[in-house]
């Protein structure tokens, strides 16, 4: 029940292939307000989609792939979201890879998370003060949630790859992001760069950090490599980051950093 005094909106957006799910709360905005904010982000997620589609002929990345266009002539979002990907492909020692892949440049393992915490920003500039965005196992979260007036972190599940009934791990999160990857909703669809085969390195890859671009490709890396990418989180970039993996064979799961799971 949302507390007297509260705005409270909720969304569901289809795009991306997917549904994006919007939850927001305030205590000094409006209902109204809110609902602007929501519309902004509806709005955005499309322009994203008309923008990094892989499936859309007429999308920036698609003329990207067909070398129609260069990177310098893209505008600065691409052209950020192109740097971040390098960034990662660099941080995992190329198990994220988004030019590995056959096409040309996919950025569809990092995007959706950037893309989330972009649409947080939208909210916030609309008096939104507790939000979710949750886009297919990409989560991006701000300001925790209202329960009795109380503030508390969201409580995030992980589900059982082989069993989506079935919840195996449980977050607090009051803000940051989340990503798992894994068997979901497309099946196994990730690729192994150094290969070129499906990735066997984990069943299912859970990160969590302060920034969503990250950590989708954080968790899409791990797929790839499994425990051989325990390592990366000892570098500095990663002091923030933790993760939880299951792990492909012996379906244990591993940890690593400073967010610890719930028991």
């Amino acid at each position: 029940m949302t507390p007297l005094g509260v705005a409270h909106k909720q969304a569901e957006i289809e795009v991306w292939g997917t549904v994006v799910f919007v939850d927001v709360e305030s205590q000094t905005a409006s209902a109204d307000e809110l609902e602007i904010g929501l519309s902004k982000v509806r709005d955005y997620v499309h322009h994203v989609d008309e923008i990094f589609s892989t499936y859309k002929s007429t999308s920036i990345i698609s003329l990207l792939r067909r070398k129609e266009i260069e990177i310098d002539s893209c505008s600065n979002e691409v052209r950020e979201v192109w740097n971040r990907c390098g960034f990662a492909r660099d941080l995992t020692q190329g198990a994220f890879d988004p030019w590995a892949v056959a096409g040309g440049f996919d950025p569809s393992g990092l995007v959706k998370g950037w893309a989330a915490d972009r649409c947080c920003e939208i909210l916030q500039a609309y008096g939104a003060q507790h939000i979710q965005i949750n886009a297919a196992g990409d989560l991006s979260l701000r300001g925790g949630h209202l329960i009795d007036s109380e503030v508390a972190p969201w409580v995030i599940g992980v589900v059982n790859p082989e069993n989506k009934e079935e919840i195996v791990q449980v977050f607090n999160i009051m803000d940051g992001a989340i990503a798992t990857s894994g068997a979901y909703e497309r099946g196994a669809h990730i690729l192994d760069p150094h290969t070129n085969l499906i990735a066997i390195g984990a069943k299912s890859a859970t990160v969590i950090g302060p920034d969503g671009a990250l950590a989708d490709a954080l968790a899409t890396a791990l797929m790839v490599d499994g425990r051989d990418g325990a390592g990366w989180f000892a570098y500095p970039d990663l002091t923030e980051y933790s993760a939880w993996v299951i792990d492909r064979n012996e379906s244990v799961a591993w940890s690593i950093g400073p967010q610890a799971p719930i028991s």
